[in-house]
């Protein structure tokens, strides 16, 4: 099966990874430290993030994208800090324009990393209405965010709130549904296997 630029995560669900308790040591502001990463990696994965960010704007209010950013990040800044959610992802969009305007050639991503997912909508929002361990205000973001942006960006924003929210657990059966949508989204197998170390042993 074709694959995607990368084995591992990627987008706005990549960035929220940034935000860890000592991000700070990273750059003095949430910005500073979204442009470190940019510089340091591959033109798809700036433009896979300014995919995400622009179709979240598109498709979601200031609030739930708050939602999400708080969902899928360990420790983001105050939203007064950062404008709000829809500021703070316009900041985002911004800093990839930033970056990808140094860039001579630009490649626009295609192939399988083009996919949205929109055949795979009802597996994601069930997935989603599942995860009961995730708050009703997160899985109500993301349920938004599978039918108003894509399923594709929904799924990956699962499995990141997944990995962050406490209490977390999965039983085999569903750790192998998640697997096979990440398949069919042409994910890596480092996407879903992000959520691996929540799967019940035993």
């Amino acid at each position: 099966m074709v694959q995607r630029f990368t084995e591992f995560d990627f987008g706005v669900s990549w960035v929220m990874s940034f935000y860890h308790q000592d991000w700070y040591h990273e750059g003095p502001t949430a910005a500073d430290v979204v442009a470190k990463h940019l510089a340091e990696v591959d033109n798809a994965y700036v433009l896979a993030v300014r995919r995400d960010a622009r179709t979240l704007l598109d498709g979601l209010p200031s609030a739930t994208l708050q939602v999400l950013w708080d969902a899928g990040a360990n420790h983001m800044p105050s939203w007064e800090r950062l404008g709000g959610g829809t500021q703070w992802t316009r900041t985002v969009v911004d800093l990839c324009d930033s970056r990808l305007s140094a860039e001579p050639d630009v490649r626009p991503l295609s192939g399988a990393d083009t996919e949205d997912g929109a055949a795979q909508l009802d597996a994601v929002l069930t997935e989603i209405d599942e995860a009961r361990f995730l708050v009703a205000g997160v899985r109500a973001a993301l349920a938004d965010s599978a039918r108003r942006c894509t399923p594709e960006l929904a799924f990956r924003l699962l499995l990141r709130a997944m990995t962050v929210a406490p209490g977390g657990s999965l039983a085999q059966e569903r750790y192998a549904r998640l697997q096979a949508i990440g398949a069919a989204l042409h994910h890596g197998e480092f996407v879903v296997g992000s959520v691996e170390f929540l799967v019940a042993t035993g």
